[in-house]
């Protein structure tokens, strides 16, 4: 009890007890502090006096929530609580202090815990059990408390403290609409951003849930830190009532876009930069994750029109402060303000920025606001969030009918209600992003959402695949930086016939200035998996567990993989893994065949067929094109083209249809789903 400015209190029910200790024991082990006291007879004045002191001088608060805190509505660990609320409010809002623990599977809403708990998010032990990494948060935190400056809001703390577990997205019923997943990236533009997944409802997650820091491997994606790299964090919102976090994250990727500018300046992504959000990563670590040498961060205090935003730019090497600043504001004024502090980054760094196009018309702020709105809760990805982010949308263009990226934003997110071309969100999306280019024939991001709609959603298979890629070519004359759409043009143009470099290459583009994008990493293992690098695919897969374990399907990629690097019984191992039951029995069925446990692959294949016939026929034809079976194959593949199911271009790549190939009914089949008019297209272009 040396130093109370470098303690962490723990607070428990008395039958959690064995649970704290490991808690505790583990964060002594790695040198911190820790007051938990092991008394069974709680009470006396003396005893109460301790705990009172204790807790004002501590430096954490740590409450470990459990159903046993939550059935004992009275209990002395219920006045701790109430003390360390108490001290709490007398803090500035970016201290941190209060860092719920959860021992078991108990649920927020349950919890019967201060609504002050509720406003930071929970970490998991289960039953106590302490990984080096929560150790290491600790520590960091207890660092922060030591060395921020008074006067600085600090990013890494302002934030709750530990980032919940990553929740799935929403489960899709086709592999056609999750294979294409470059889509997943997210592109900010003008006064907002537009979520190219909405595109597809798939059971790949959003990119920018990770876990973990990327390896020194990275797939070749990273290399020594330039100095003239920048990446901005997620700005805070220091609003009285915290409810203009929908602003504040609207800042910081304007100020990513008007950054992203400079030829000379890598600008990490909004992915990479906004996955710290929430988290307790001081500037050092977070600059090393993203290989780069700057930081910019700041804060923003909106109250009706008016706003104070604080910006300040700092070196990662050693902490020191470039350029601060505070701006007094009203709203009238965002855009030129946005313009300032990105041309003074740029001064302080010594980088030009390029002009930006101009803008044709003033867009009405009300309009504006209520679009950021829509962006923060389409991030969200849920249906509500869905709902809401359309209703903003809708609003703004009440407002302002000739707001393009409204209607952009709009379509873009009334495509994902549908997900396939015979919905009618699909045609109505398809409307709004021909409005969006109506009211703005440059605006790229349209461009390239139509060229995703194309690809991805509209019907007849390559029949459209020259307008999707005519639309993502504009794209990319719009905007030379988008290196998604450049990989999709040289996967359609070069790809689909074999031949994948470029395709890869400008996937490590992307990786490289979003390096803890999970959606684009899986792209380019993928990739490199189609090519035949497989132990180079085997690299990026093994990244992207590290990245995101629960990324959806990653076990039943992985045992494909294994089986084509002749390794079955890791085959196995990853395919018992796979969550979702019918990509289970796809890669089991396989794996079981290559083991030569015929009958288990049998079982699993008739499961497969009886449960899942609806939206997997092209795996089915997979497993028994890889099984040897061709009959039976291409009258899956037959049922796929009559439903319209699956990943026709998969056809042409996979290794899974290899078996096919030699089969004068596969020339027949791709002519059957367009590609033999797409390569004449192609050719004559």
């Amino acid at each position: 009890m040396t130093d109370p400015s470098k303690a962490v209190f723990l607070s428990y029910a008395s039958q959690d007890a064995a649970a704290a200790r490991r808690i505790c024991e583990a964060l002594r082990a790695a040198g911190i502090e820790v007051w938990f006291d092991q008394s069974e007879l709680r009470g006396g004045d003396l005893w109460d006096q301790k705990i009172r002191l204790q807790i004002r001088d501590c430096a954490l608060f740590i409450p470990i929530i459990s159903v046993n805190t939550a059935s004992r509505l009275e209990g002395y660990f219920r006045l701790e609580w109430k003390l360390a609320v108490d001290r709490s409010h007398l803090m500035a809002a970016e201290k941190p202090f209060l860092l719920p623990v959860v021992v078991d599977g108990t649920q927020d809403a349950n919890a019967h815990v201060p609504d002050k708990f509720r406003e930071v998010q929970w970490v998991r032990l289960s039953a106590g059990d302490t990984p080096p990494a929560f150790a290491e948060r600790v520590s960091r935190l207890l660092s922060l408390e030591q060395t921020a400056p008074a006067d600085v809001s600090s990013r890494a703390t302002a934030a709750p403290l530990i980032a919940a577990a990553p929740s799935r997205a929403p489960t899709a019923r086709s592999r056609a609409q999750r294979l294409p997943l470059l889509i997943a990236a997210v592109a900010v533009i003008g006064v907002g951003y537009l979520a190219l997944d909405k595109f597809v409802l798939s059971k790949r997650p959003t990119a920018g849930v990770q876990t973990a820091a990327p390896t020194a491997a990275s797939v070749g994606a990273r290399s020594t830190i330039p100095e003239k790299s920048i990446a901005v964090l997620p700005f805070v919102d220091m609003s009285e009532k915290k409810d203009q976090e929908y602003f504040s994250d609207g800042l910081s990727e304007e100020l990513i876009e008007h950054l992203a500018r400079s030829p000379e300046l890598r600008v990490i992504a909004r992915t990479s930069s906004f996955s710290f959000k929430g988290k307790a990563d001081d500037v050092p670590t977070i600059a090393h994750k993203l290989n780069v040498a700057i930081i910019l961060e700041g804060s923003v205090r909106k109250s009706g029109n008016e706003l104070r935003i604080t910006t300040q730019l700092i070196r990662a090497s050693d902490g020191s402060h470039i350029w601060s600043q505070t701006y007094e504001r009203t709203l009238d004024d965002i855009f030129r303000v946005q313009d300032e502090i990105a041309a003074t980054v740029a001064h302080a760094l010594q980088v030009a920025l390029n002009e930006p196009a101009a803008r044709s018309r003033a867009v009405n702020m009300d309009a504006y606001n209520l679009v950021l709105k829509g962006n923060y809760n389409a991030r969200l990805h849920t249906k509500a969030g869905r709902n809401s982010a359309i209703a903003f949308y809708q609003d703004a263009i009440k407002l302002d009918p000739e707001y393009a990226l409204a209607w952009a934003s709009l379509g873009s997110e009334t495509i994902a209600c549908g997900c396939n071309p015979n919905d009618p969100s699909s045609t109505k999306g398809l409307e709004y992003l021909k409005q969006a280019l109506q009211v703005d024939p440059n605006l790229a991001i349209a461009h390239s959402s139509l060229g995703w709609y194309y690809f991805q959603t509209a019907p007849g298979y390559a029949a459209n695949w020259r307008q999707a890629r005519n639309e993502f070519r504009r794209a990319v004359e719009l905007d030379p930086n988008d290196f998604r759409s450049k990989a999709q043009i040289a996967f359609m143009e070069q790809g689909i016939h074999g031949d994948y470099d470029a395709k890869i290459s400008n996937l490590r583009k992307v990786i490289l200035n979003d390096p803890l994008d999970t959606s684009a990493l899986w792209h380019l293992a993928f990739s490199l998996y189609l090519a035949n690098h497989l132990e180079a695919s085997l690299t990026a897969y093994k990244e992207l567990s590290q990245l995101q374990p629960a990324f959806p399907n990653l076990n039943h990629d992985i045992a494909w993989l294994y089986l084509f690097l002749g390794r079955p019984s890791e085959a196995l191992a990853a395919a018992e893994k796979e969550p979702d039951e019918d990509e289970r029995l796809i890669v089991l069925a396989a794996t079981y065949w290559a083991l030569g446990r015929r009958t288990d692959s049998d079982t699993s294949v008739q499961i497969l067929e009886k449960k899942f016939s609806a939206e997997d026929a092209d795996e089915i034809a997979g497993v028994h094109a890889f099984r040897g079976e061709r009959d039976l194959a291409f009258h899956w593949l037959d049922r796929m083209y009559s439903e319209q199911q699956g990943a026709a271009w998969e056809i042409c790549c996979s290794p899974t249809y290899a078996n096919l190939r030699r089969d004068p009914r596969y020339d027949a089949l791709l002519v059957k789903f367009g590609f033999d008019q797409w390569k004449r297209d192609r050719d004559t272009d």
